[in-house]
């Protein structure tokens, strides 16, 4: 148990390095007696409109040229289908698609399942769609080596240099942690150095160039590299795999209307229906398509978080 609450307090304090955002301007009081109330401020313009565009937010978890090319074809074609303007980008880490949606600044967030959790316990963001990959809404987790390492078990990335995707990502860093702390294997303490990658695809490519000697991804990453590293698969073999692990979703923050909110759903759904959305998914995420799902779906895994000593409120505060 000790173990696991030093990894509690690790991902606490990446959580604090993320930049709150600020607390709103204080209201002001009433007029004095006698002085004239101020002029009320005219409306803004409407939300989903060219001046005031929903803005959708993408997570860094692979390339971010492909990520920016597949989320510009989904904006496209959600505008074209709901009327409605929409600005797509790629956010800088995991977190600050989180922190952009509990201060407003996003509206729609393709988030992790761990990002997710989070947005939802700090901001009460909500899931509206769940990915579907290999015909499934859950996935699970990877730890990859190079196939001439020498490495053949989990005790043997003892003293070797591991590669980590984000803080925040449930495959890349969060679940192979647990998993490694349950075989004995303290990521902390027994590894000669770690390295921060940012993204599956480019954990991939350390372990392939030899900068590393094993890392953690989703199953299976490979895939994402292998038009630009054919051999990847004979270079880099799997380790080992985690338990299941729920698919990452398409969130929005509670304050959208639900008219708005069952449009954007509709929307997407039909999108991934068409060879073109089926295009886009694929480049964005590898995604295969998208089912309806609510807060429920995550449940069974917050309990297995729970049990694990990962306390999602905690980690929230």
């Amino acid at each position: 148990m000790r173990r696991l609450t030093l990894f509690s307090l690790l991902v606490i304090a990446a959580l604090l390095a993320v930049a709150c955002a600020p607390p709103p301007p204080p209201q002001q009081g009433a007029p004095a007696e006698g002085q004239a109330p101020a002029p009320q401020e005219e409306a803004g313009p409407a939300l989903g409109t060219a001046d005031n565009p929903l803005v959708m937010s993408f997570v860094p978890s692979g390339d971010t040229q492909e990520i920016i090319a597949g989320g510009e074809a989904i904006e496209q074609m959600l505008e074209e289908k709901t009327g409605l303007a929409i600005d797509s980008n790629v956010a800088t880490s995991y977190a600050a698609v989180v922190e952009a949606m509990g201060a407003g600044n996003a509206h729609i967030g393709w988030l992790n399942t761990f990002g997710y959790l989070l947005a939802h316990e700090k901001y009460d963001v909500e899931v509206i769609l769940v990915t579907i990959r290999f015909g499934s809404p859950s996935y699970r987790g990877q730890i990859v080596v190079r196939a001439d390492s020498g490495i053949e078990s989990l005790a043997d990335l003892k003293g070797k240099v591991f590669c980590w995707v984000d803080p925040l990502s449930t495959s890349g860093y969060i679940i192979p942690r647990i998993e490694l702390l349950a075989a004995g294997i303290d990521p902390d303490q027994d590894f000669a150095k770690t390295i921060e990658a940012g993204s599956h695809n480019n954990v991939i490519i350390a372990v392939y160039n030899g900068d590393c000697d094993a890392g953690a991804t989703y199953a299976d990453a490979r895939n994402a590299v292998e038009d630009e590293l054919p051999d990847v698969k004979e270079k880099v073999v799997v380790l080992a795999t985690t338990a299941e692990i729920p698919n990452d979703n398409v969130s929005v923050i509670p304050d959208l209307p639900t008219e708005m909110v069952d449009t954007l759903r509709d929307a997407l759904l039909e999108i991934a229906a068409t060879p073109e959305g089926q295009e886009a998914l694929k480049t964005v995420y590898s995604i295969e398509g998208l089912a309806p799902a609510d807060d429920s779906f995550y449940d069974e895994f917050r309990a297995s978080l729970d049990a694990a000593g990962i306390n999602i409120e905690e980690l929230a505060q």
